[in-house]
């Protein structure tokens, strides 16, 4: 027993000091990013969220796979396509497919071991809970020219009447597939494949340029 909680021990350990040496995937234009914010006195800020829960679910709707992931997550699973539930600056879920959600916590942290417990909940159900937070990172937008800046590249109709806040699409922008994530009325969240976290973030702080500079008369 003593030799059990002694393996555990150093596996926790070593978990924590990973933790702090493992980096984002754009965390070396952080500079870039916090630089855009001042230069365009706020109309653009950009920056990149710290390793946030991201959870691929597969269950269907009114199931009782669902109704067991939702006693886990306090929230229902959203039923049509780009809605959102739950806490959108904490623990909420988007929705992907009829039968596919993602659930995102931005309230800590991913750390080893996530999704147990949803794991544990469909025990002997049809379903699956997969960590998926190494393979999105999350890009925050935010300011009055957020949108000017995103519908240079995306893909989808970004007006209020058709994208309103709450919702949650898959798209593209520039070259880049992404999921688009319109939490509040000026601020808007990207997701795209770690592997892309680099294009993308150039592609932003280019189309935030022209944001960065006086308008000539």
């Amino acid at each position: 027993m003593a030799e059990n909680t002694m393996t555990i021990d150093q596996s926790e350990a070593s978990g924590r000091v990973a933790a702090g040496l493992r980096r984002t995937p754009g965390a070396h234009l952080a500079a870039e990013m916090a630089e855009v914010g001042e230069r365009s006195q706020g109309d653009v800020t950009l920056r990149e969220l710290s390793f946030p829960v991201q959870l691929g679910l597969r269950a269907r709707p009114g199931s009782a796979s669902a109704t067991a992931l939702e006693g886990v997550l306090g929230a229902p699973l959203p039923t049509g396509h780009g809605r959102v539930t739950g806490d959108q600056d904490g623990m909420h879920v988007l929705w992907l497919s009829p039968d596919e959600f993602l659930a995102v916590d931005l309230s800590r942290e991913q750390v080893p071991g996530e999704g147990r417990d949803l794991e544990d909940a469909l025990e002997g159900l049809p379903g699956q809970v997969v960590d998926l937070s190494a393979n999105r990172t999350v890009l925050d937008l935010s300011g009055p020219r957020v949108r000017d800046v995103l519908d240079k590249g995306c893909h989808a109709d970004l007006h209020p009447r058709a994208f309103e806040v709450g919702t949650a699409i898959v798209t593209q922008l520039g070259l880049v597939p992404v999921i688009l994530h319109r939490y509040a009325d000026s601020g808007y969240r990207v997701y795209p494949r770690a592997s892309f976290a680099d294009y993308l973030v150039r592609w932003l702080l280019d189309a935030a340029e022209e944001f960065c500079h006086e308008e000539i008369p």
